[in-house]
């Protein structure tokens, strides 16, 4: 099952304080035209959230999963906390196995391509593929 997609409104004051990084790759997506348009807060955002996870999983079973996912943590717990503390208190970090990997079978570690279209499905979908690649060549 997939989640909801949503993108969170933000006044384009902030919108505006974006580096030009971000400012290029999320208005050449379409992120930022859809977080202007957006009337999802957090809180609704949050909510959406928890109503889709509590159908799958129950609350502190799961890790909380991704690429490099500390800032993700940092972020639901000042912005999102019901949402951060649905998860276990543990992470499964695909960034840990891609550094390890690295470190010790660098010959895996160059065999993976990110799409990295920085939207969070495909980051999902990524972060996803990426672990499984690294199960089917790290722990055989």
């Amino acid at each position: 099952a997939e989640g909801p997609v949503l993108a969170i409104h933000q006044p384009d004051t902030v919108l505006a304080g974006m580096d030009e990084w971000n400012t290029r790759q999320h208005g050449e997506s379409g992120l930022v035209e859809r977080v202007r348009n957006s009337s999802i807060d957090e809180r609704a955002a949050e909510q959406r959230t928890l109503e889709f996870l509590g159908h799958y999983v129950e609350p502190k079973a799961s890790p909380m999963c991704g690429n490099s996912i500390c800032q993700d943590r940092r972020f639901l717990a000042r912005c999102m906390p019901e949402l951060e503390a649905f998860f276990h208190y543990r992470n499964l970090d695909v960034s840990t196995l891609k550094e390890l990997a690295r470190r010790w079978y660098p010959q895996v570690a160059t065999g993976f391509q990110k799409q990295s279209t920085h939207l969070a499905l495909d980051d999902v979908r990524d972060s996803i593929r990426e672990l499984q690649y690294y199960r089917e060549r790290l722990f055989r």
